[in-house]
């Protein structure tokens, strides 16, 4: 069982939903980042999900594009960013990491050699945002011949013949877009939302996480009602904007923005 299947299984019997707050590596300087995720296991994450810098995003929007860019003009690459999942291994031995980024630098290493990297590092799930599981054979083979999980991501478009494809080839869980967009948008529709995660649990026993658009208390505490997990990434990142010539003050704002919405999901749970 991996790390990831273990969480859930854990938050299930506690009957609790994961919080899994999302940050870009490097941003805005190196040295910011492993002391960051300790503190946002410590504010109350479940699990944790690391942008790896990258120059052409698809799925990003400006706040996290930003964010990229902060890390790129410290010249952030893959490799250390594996490196910074080995550092926090070294004082964490149990939060699930996931990678989220774009296909590029992963070829360019090659998939055996950056599978056999990550798992040495502690990586437990992989999210390849521009690789469709049609593509994904020899990638996902190399991961889990390092038992690190394949997280797809699922859209409001994603008709069934897609949710079913996608829920043969991931593993650890599913992640849901909830709205068709970019991240960042303030226009989360927990009816709708709703609808859909319903009809991805009639095609699939993975956990289903949920991520786009939640920016408060308020709407983590809907999604929470909805989904196993819920995923927050541009309200902490632009929280990292503002405050990028005060480093020592980020990882304080960040997880008290995590324990606000980590209240309120247990409220809701």
């Amino acid at each position: 069982m991996s790390r990831i299947e273990k969480r859930f299984a854990e938050l299930k019997r506690q009957q609790r939903k994961a919080l899994i707050p999302y940050i870009t590596a490097g941003d805005p300087q190196p040295d910011v980042t492993v002391p960051l995720l300790h503190a946002l296991v410590d504010a109350g994450a479940d699990l944790l999900e690391i942008g790896v810098p990258f120059s052409d995003p698809m799925a990003d929007g400006p706040v996290i594009q930003a964010a990229c860019e902060r890390a790129l003009a410290h010249h952030v690459t893959l490799h250390q960013v594996i490196e910074m999942v080995q550092a926090f291994r070294r004082k964490d031995a149990d939060t699930p990491v996931i990678l989220m980024g774009y296909l590029n630098p992963i070829e360019v290493w090659g998939y055996a050699a950056f599978a056999e990297a990550a798992a040495a590092a502690g990586v437990d799930g992989v999210l390849t945002v521009d690789m469709p599981p049609e593509e994904a054979v020899d990638l996902t083979a190399a991961l889990r011949d390092r038992d690190i999980d394949t997280i797809y991501l699922l859209a409001p478009t994603s008709d069934v013949s897609r949710i079913r494809l996608v829920g043969e080839s991931a593993s650890g869980f599913l992640y849901y877009v909830s709205f068709k967009g970019v991240t960042g948008a303030n226009r989360l529709d927990v009816a709708s939302v709703a609808e859909k995660v319903g009809e991805l649990r009639r095609h699939t026993d993975l956990p289903v996480g949920v991520g786009f658009g939640i920016r408060d208390a308020e709407s983590a505490a809907a999604v929470a009602g909805i989904a196993d997990a819920v995923v927050v990434g541009s309200v902490l990142v632009n929280r990292i904007a503002e405050l990028a010539d005060q480093p020592e003050a980020i990882a304080p704002a960040l997880s008290d923005k995590l324990a606000e919405l980590r209240t309120a999901i247990d409220a809701a749970g």
